[in-house]
């Protein structure tokens, strides 16, 4: 009896041993499977390009803390538009968010139609550039009054970053008429600056510039009717993403699709994201005040 008692002790050890080990087995191969299906999203590295552009500044943070807030990590490059281009090429950049078509990033879709995908969707559809001047020239109104003016410009247009397609766009303007002119590079925070410069002494001043912008509501400027339309009537603003991404990134791909802003929406990210001490926070605050309109996007 005590032997038969002794049998039975040894098999009911030996079973609770293989159910603990089985147990054990099994939250092992629970955790393991949980942090492969966490590294998987967290150590998806997407790279995406910036362009110092007041509206880029804003869009590439608001996607950044989106995709992160979805698990992403999100690295911004700050590259100018050549760059850029290259880089999508080359597949060292995922993808730039601030493609203007049909005039004046043409250039740059005739060039890398083959070897960058070129997003049809575009997220802004009502986009305006040309040449802008303070309003208090009343008598300089097209871009055909410049050259009448020339001295009062001192025969300056001022710009921003070489190699950016409005900078391309405008060397044309001046071919198409005959524009007694010099088109001077520089950055978008450097003509901002001369822009203020020349406002705050009400002198004359040109230069190249889009809508949206954050600067046409702390100044009074006009663009210059383009009667030749070299920079085209209304543009709009695609997305453009390297051969391939697609398939590695499906989810983020169609988020990019759904993404959508009107004059209101953007103006108000630009001011937070320009307002803050950090463009990642202004961008967060948007989102926060805008969650809706961001779950539409990323359904």
């Amino acid at each position: 009896m005590n032997k038969w008692k002794k049998e039975l002790s040894f098999i009911l050890a030996l079973l609770m041993i293989a159910v603990l080990t089985a147990c054990g087995s099994t939250g092992e191969e629970t955790s393991s499977e949980q942090a492969d299906a966490e590294t998987e999203v967290n150590d998806e590295e997407l790279t995406i390009g910036q362009i110092n552009w007041a509206e880029n500044i804003a869009v590439t943070n608001m996607w950044k803390a989106i995709l992160e807030e979805k698990g992403y990590n999100v690295k911004l490059n700050v590259l100018n538009m050549g760059t850029t281009m290259k880089a999508l090429e080359s597949g060292e950049l995922d993808a730039s968010l601030e493609i203007w078509l049909p005039v004046q990033d043409a250039n740059y879709l005739k060039e890398y139609k083959d070897s960058v995908n070129f997003s049809e969707a575009t997220w802004y559809d009502n986009a305006k550039v040309g040449l802008v001047v303070p309003t208090y020239l009343e008598e300089v109104n097209s871009v055909e009054d410049l050259n009448e003016h020339k001295e009062s410009f001192n025969g300056e247009i001022t710009g921003f970053d070489p190699g950016a397609g409005t900078m391309e766009v405008t060397e044309q303007l001046i071919k198409d008429y005959n524009l007694e002119f010099e088109l001077l590079p520089s950055s978008e925070p450097a003509m901002i600056a001369e822009i203020d410069k020349a406002i705050k002494n009400e002198e004359p001043i040109v230069a190249p510039l889009w809508s949206p912008h954050w600067v046409f509501s702390k100044y009074d400027l006009k663009f210059l009717e383009d009667p030749k339309k070299t920079f085209g009537g209304i543009e709009k603003i695609h997305h453009a993403t390297r051969h391939g991404f697609e398939d590695d990134y499906p989810k983020v791909s169609e988020w990019f699709k759904n993404w959508k802003m009107d004059d209101q929406q953007i103006g108000q990210l630009i001011d937070y994201v320009e307002s803050a001490e950090n463009p990642l926070d202004g961008a967060k605050k948007w989102i926060e005040e805008n969650q809706e309109l961001v779950d539409e996007w990323v359904k």
